[in-house]
């Protein structure tokens, strides 16, 4: 049992947590709680680290006694956590490596591309709507949020695992490898010539999202095929990313279904 704060194992969860580079450099990412634990694809599992009070429930000890594993002091494992209130168990995966291909070699394929997103809860909850909707995937460029940080994490309530995504270098570059795919770019933006509901999403289709605060910048804006917009009633000039992404995503879903 780890019993102490200074255990080498312990100080590098608490790096993973707080540190991209320390998850880039080592492949690793960490994700909390017993939902993260019980849906995680086995191959994906480095090690689970459970508090001493969880040893007491077989059912869960069942399940992680088949895994590399330790146990921790509780004292310590609140240390380890990233969150207020610990659910007693953390579990260090590998991160996924996923291609283009992958995301972009199914048939129409419905893709989500976030330029300098930067908000984790954003960007959680983008791949986890994008799950339910049926999306592909999600490219983001280098500038994005990391998707391992462990607030995304905990937003994704489990999609990371299911959901691919990839970093690109820019929008502009990678337009221009989506036309090459036939798929048809659209800039969510406050100039858009169209409403969203009036445009075909049913053939290959990939939405532009930019940053929080400044939108796309021109230059991802100009290299897309078409700039839509959501439109406001009030004075609310634009919706947060995730919520705009989640109406996109929808409307292409529900035009698929009625194909």
């Amino acid at each position: 049992m780890i019993t102490s704060v200074n255990n080498g194992q312990v100080k590098n969860i608490i790096q993973l947590n707080q540190k991209t580079k320390a998850r880039r450099e080592q492949g690793l990412f960490v994700a909390e709680g017993r939902k993260m634990f019980g849906e995680a694809p086995a191959d994906w599992i480095e090690k689970v680290y459970v508090s001493e009070a969880l040893t007491s429930d077989p059912a869960l000890m069942e399940q992680v006694e088949k895994l590399p594993y330790d146990i921790v002091a509780d004292s310590v494992f609140r240390q380890m956590s990233d969150t207020q209130t610990p659910q007693g168990i953390l579990t260090v995966l590998r991160r996924p490596s996923y291609t283009l291909e992958d995301i972009l070699g199914g048939k129409n394929p419905l893709v989500m591309v976030l330029e300098d997103l930067q908000d984790p809860g954003n960007a959680g909850t983008i791949l986890r709507t994008g799950e339910g909707a049926g999306v592909s995937g999600v490219l983001l460029t280098r500038t994005c949020v990391d998707i391992t940080n462990p607030k995304v994490i905990r937003s994704t309530m489990g999609s990371v695992y299911r959901m691919p995504f990839l970093y690109v270098e820019s929008v502009v570059s990678l337009t221009q490898e989506l036309k090459k795919h036939n798929i048809r770019t659209f800039a969510a933006h406050l100039k858009g010539r169209n409403s969203y509901d009036q445009e075909s999403y049913t053939r290959g289709t990939a939405f532009l999202i930019g940053n929080e605060g400044k939108g796309l910048t021109e230059e991802a804006a100009n290299s897309a095929d078409c700039l839509i917009r959501i439109p406001m009633c009030g004075k609310v000039e634009s919706l947060n990313a995730a919520m705009a992404s989640g109406i996109l995503m929808y409307e292409a879903a529900r035009q698929r279904r009625q194909q």
